[in-house]
């Protein structure tokens, strides 16, 4: 049976057997969220800036899309102050079922709130979400279709006229044998998102690229066990392709958000006061274990900001209202 790899991933990741519905992500890969707690903290300080641009409303919405195991959204809840935290609706997005341990005030929902006053995050969310994939031929583009038992390829029909647009608009390819990644579903998925952001601020965060430097041969790989291995959409590992977060930009705007920012994890962390600056080393004298505890921040804190790593990742920070 040959599919699309939108299709193959989406019974890959998501459909009876998928891999998001009977395994968890801690278990495949790092991400930022499990790299350490500070990254929650980083979130707090959005979210209070938020709170604080809405005028500290009765009410304020924090909305984790793509929430794994849900947390970064017990995290932040436990580190908020008690003020923000006695007004505080916490929903966490994901097709799995709820993790057994999540604190019971926070909604797990497959579908996000229809009216969110406040903050949405999506970390590493966009990434899982299906896409085509296409291939310059002498004969134009052509879908890349996929056998999900094995993983092998062939061609097959040219893409819809819409899809054909935005790579047009988006990545164009010039020679043959070339691929490119069709981040129109993306691009709706972050718009449906936006969209019912009545107030506040949404911001993606996951694997990027833009326009001035899309990768000739696409990005679409698998990941299981902490380690990359060939993507086979057999629902034993996770599916995954960069996002155009350039595109998603575009998507947002139209949905009538407002682009506050489009840069790296590392420039966006730096803001919120994630810098990696090691503590003086007279501390160690006077007081040895805050030292220890500083460095330790100090290290959690490079690792989330370093550029070849998680300090790599692209951040887009919408407004709307």
């Amino acid at each position: 049976m040959w599919l699309t790899w939108r299709a193959a991933m989406e019974r890959a990741l998501y459909g009876e057997n998928g891999f998001y519905l009977h395994e968890r992500p801690s278990g495949h890969f790092r991400t930022s969220v499990g790299a350490s707690g500070v990254f929650a903290g980083a979130v707090l300080r959005e979210l209070l800036a938020v709170d604080e641009a809405l005028g500290r409303p009765r009410e304020i919405d924090l909305v984790d899309v793509g929430a794994g195991e849900g947390a970064l959204a017990a995290r932040v809840a436990v580190l908020a102050p008690d003020d923000l935290r006695a007004r505080l609706r916490v929903t966490a997005v994901d097709l799995a079922p709820r993790p057994p341990r999540l604190p019971e005030e926070i909604t797990w929902s497959a579908v996000c709130p229809e009216e969110i006053h406040g903050l949405v995050i999506a970390n590493e969310w966009l990434d899982n979400v299906p896409l085509d994939v296409v291939e310059r031929t002498t004969d134009g583009l052509r879908l890349v279709l996929v056998d999900p038992a094995t993983g092998e390829e062939r061609l097959g029909d040219p893409p819809s006229k819409a899809d054909l647009a935005w790579l047009g608009r988006w990545w164009p390819t010039r020679g043959t044998g070339e691929r490119a990644e069709i981040g129109r579903s993306r691009d709706d998925a972050w718009a449906g998102t936006v969209v019912r952001l009545a107030r506040g601020r949404a911001v993606a965060v996951d694997y990027a690229h833009s326009a001035a430097g899309r990768p000739p041969y696409g990005t679409l790989t698998g990941y299981r066990d902490g380690a990359s291995v060939v993507p086979v959409p057999d629902g034993s590992c996770d599916i995954t392709a960069h996002v155009a977060l350039d595109a998603c930009a575009a998507a947002g705007e139209r949905a009538g958000a407002v682009t506050v920012a489009l840069t790296t994890q590392r420039e966006a962390l730096r803001t919120l006061g994630v810098t990696g600056t090691r503590p003086p080393a007279g501390l160690a004298r006077t007081d040895p274990r805050g030292y220890l505890r500083a460095l330790a921040r100090a290290s959690q804190e490079a690792e989330l900001i370093d550029p070849g790593g998680l300090g790599g990742f692209g951040w887009l920070v919408q407004e709307r209202g």
